[in-house]
């Protein structure tokens, strides 16, 4: 029986070592009796609905067996269970816990992490991923009452357990969120890097009989994700940047291994940073959508950004990094956009929830309202707002360490970052210094794991680089 510890929105683990039937079991058991106590507690936002929820998974090795006992011990307490015939997207999940009005839905997925990992992802009855409270919740309920199931066969005889694909009301809804028609007449020719993940096809389906040509590139059903990490990162784009040199789109378009997250690259493979990716959109929706509202970053996104939010005069909230905190945001209103540095974007009229295939459309729409190429767009946003350089190292750094260094850091922030003299400092998650230039460089510690993330923006990415050298540098001075 081995140790079951849930991280930012759920449980993560190595598949056969912890990752395995029983303990799915376990935690499915402890996740049915949590959303019980909320049914029948009266102070609780999901009192009195139904016993109902969505369950799904991914493409990793064994995720539709996971899935499987999970949506059996979900069938043993009495639930009434949605179960997705083959692997979905994470945000097709999310929403039809919001449509279908359930207590909330199961995501067996890893999402970007290396294929060795599975998770069991909790997503609340809004739509979106379960905070941290709920997720503590669910960890205190571990082991409280033995594990129930009832056998898939039955439970679907009994009609307990329904098969249902939840991803063609999905699409629906993502074009209705996007001007769909301008996008089917705009003979975009573009390319969808899947990573091997659940994203594969997704384009296809959504654009089949329109003037669209889509490429999906690695879109093979691979648990071993062609050996690499399905996360939107210049490292894992190698084959597809070969092929796009000798074979050039307008764009292409990338999703992470459960779908929920984009990157990207232009026509003809040159790497495209989720922070620029970010800015564009924001550019879209003030510029050619008339739109406002609320703009909320994690902090360690682009501070193009808030220049753009100055000129626009958009409030802007910065948040601590994970995308549940962009939620919590969410869900209050009155949010134009919400992102996060790892290529989670949020959209109002959606899901309070990181949406790659909606971020793909909307970045479709993008280009089919300006009719010009995103390299052409880019160099627009770096000559009002100048240019805006990142980079980030994970080094590893000893837990029982962290809080002195953190401490320490607060206590005594450097004079200046490179030539320039320090104009705040944020200490909310990690500690974030930022010059008058508006560079900046933040330290934090991983949520689980022995490991300091140190990320820096500058003008240049030589200075970039330079302010990373600094922080590794700040971590030997404890």
């Amino acid at each position: 029986m081995g140790q079951i510890k849930f991280g930012t929105d759920g449980w993560r683990a190595v598949i056969a070592e912890d990752f395995n039937f029983e303990n799915v079991a376990r935690v499915a058991q402890a996740t049915a009796d949590f959303w019980k106590s909320e049914i029948s507690n009266p102070k609780s936002e999901v009192f009195g609905r139904e016993l109902k929820v969505v369950v799904s998974y991914d493409r990793r090795f064994f995720s539709d067996r996971f899935a499987q006992t999970t949506a059996e011990v979900f069938a043993g307490n009495n639930f009434q269970v949605i179960l997705t015939p083959e692997p979905t997207p994470t945000p097709s999940v999310s929403l039809a816990v919001k449509q279908l009005n359930a207590v909330g839905g199961v995501m067996l997925t890893a999402s970007h992490n290396p294929p060795i990992f599975n998770g069991f992802k909790l997503k609340s009855f809004y739509g979106g991923s379960s905070d941290s409270e709920t997720c503590k919740a669910v960890e205190s309920f571990l082991d409280r009452n033995p594990v129930k199931s009832k056998p898939l066969a039955d439970a679907i005889k009994e009609g307990q357990i329904e098969i249902s694909d939840v991803r063609p009301a999905h699409y629906a809804a993502l074009k209705k969120l996007v001007d769909f028609k301008l996008i089917a007449k705009s003979k975009l020719r573009f390319a969808h890097e899947a990573l091997f993940g659940v994203g594969a096809g997704c384009f296809e389906q959504l654009l089949a009989g329109t003037t669209c040509k889509v490429t999906t590139l690695n879109g093979a059903h691979d648990v071993l994700f062609g050996g690499i990490n399905p996360e939107p990162i210049e490292k894992n784009y190698a084959r597809s940047q070969k092929y796009l040199r000798t074979h050039p789109h307008d764009i292409c378009l990338v999703t992470d291994g459960d779908a929920d997250r984009v990157g990207g690259m232009d026509g003809r493979g040159n790497y495209l940073s989720t922070h620029q990716l970010i800015c564009l959109l924001l550019h879209h929706f003030f510029i050619n959508r008339k739109q406002t509202g609320r703009v909320v970053k994690a902090q360690t996104t682009t501070s193009m950004l808030d220049k753009m939010c100055a000129a626009f005069n958009l409030p802007l909230v910065e948040t601590g990094v994970g995308f549940k905190y962009v939620c919590a945001e969410m869900l209050k209103g009155g949010v134009l956009l919400g992102a996060e540095e790892s290529g989670g974007i949020g959209f109002p009229n959606h899901i309070p929830e990181r949406d790659g295939i909606a971020a793909g459309l909307m970045l479709l729409e993008l280009l089919a309202t300006e009719k010009i190429s995103v390299n052409k767009m880019l160099a627009k946003l770096e000559k009002q707002f100048g240019p805006h350089r990142y980079g980030r190292i994970d080094t590893h750094f000893p837990l029982e360490k962290r809080a002195t260094l953190m401490e320490f850091l607060a206590k005594n922030p450097p004079a200046k970052l490179l030539r320039s003299p320090l104009a705040g400092m944020k200490t909310f998650d990690g500690v974030k210094f930022v010059a008058e230039d508006s560079s900046w460089l933040m330290l934090r510690g991983s949520g689980t794991e022995p490991i300091l993330r140190i990320y820096a923006e500058a003008k240049t990415d030589a200075d970039a680089h330079k302010l990373l050298k600094l922080g590794v540098a700040l971590t030997k001075e404890v």
